[in-house]
């Protein structure tokens, strides 16, 4: 069975948009305006992903995955936000998602995070390495670069961070270029993303303590 990309976003441009990107790599895909109608029409034992707005009037794109998790759906969920609405995304991944991504986006990252998460839903193992992957550039970190990396995640300005750690924001700046490379993330919602994924790990016990 084909795996099959689920797309819920109630803006029908985007929509049209991204079943054509899809149907022109290959990929089967199927639409929904809403949250109600992917849930109703969905069949949870085929591979796949769900690509899902996060803000959508009706049910939401968090209250769909609050329900998801309920039943404990294994689709790997990639999360479509719009700009500065990290805190919602952060919200979203601690559901469960496997990704998110800002509006607007170029498709050609759109398809990279489709794939890696259908090569999730197909193969876990490949999940757990990733994580591997994701703890070892975390052990990287130094204690001073990891307290940065936590308060930065939430969303906070670089001025907000100088104040709480009692730094000047360009040496936040200095210690978020380090953290940056380090991580290997291109930006802060792929850092927000990996430091997430590692909470998730059960030996990331002492993650929150700097240990």
């Amino acid at each position: 069975m084909n795996p099959l990309v689920y797309l819920v976003d109630d803006d029908a441009a985007v929509r049209d948009s991204l079943t054509t990107l899809l149907s022109s790599v290959n990929l089967e895909s199927r639409a929904y305006a809403s949250a109600q109608a992917f849930y109703t029409d969905h069949e949870p034992g085929r591979p796949g992903c769900l690509v899902l707005d996060i803000c959508m009037p009706g049910i939401s794109g968090l209250e769909l995955q609050e329900r998801l998790s309920r039943e404990r759906s294994s689709i790997p969920v990639i999360i479509i936000t719009g700009h500065g609405n990290v805190q919602a995304a952060v919200q979203s991944m601690k559901l469960g998602a496997v990704d998110f991504i800002e509006k607007p986006f170029p498709q050609d990252q759109l398809l990279d995070r489709i794939r890696k998460a259908l090569d999730i839903a197909s193969d876990q193992r490949h999940y757990s390495t990733q994580l591997e992957e994701i703890q070892n550039r975390i052990d990287l970190l130094s204690p001073r670069e990891l307290e940065v990396t936590k308060i930065l995640i939430t969303g906070r300005s670089n001025k907000d961070i100088a104040r709480q750690l009692d730094i000047s924001p360009r040496t936040v700046e200095v210690y978020r270029a380090r953290v940056m490379i380090k991580m290997q993330a291109d930006s802060l919602c792929q850092l927000v993303r990996l430091m997430l994924l590692a909470e998730e790990r059960p030996e990331s016990t002492d993650l929150a303590s700097g240990g």
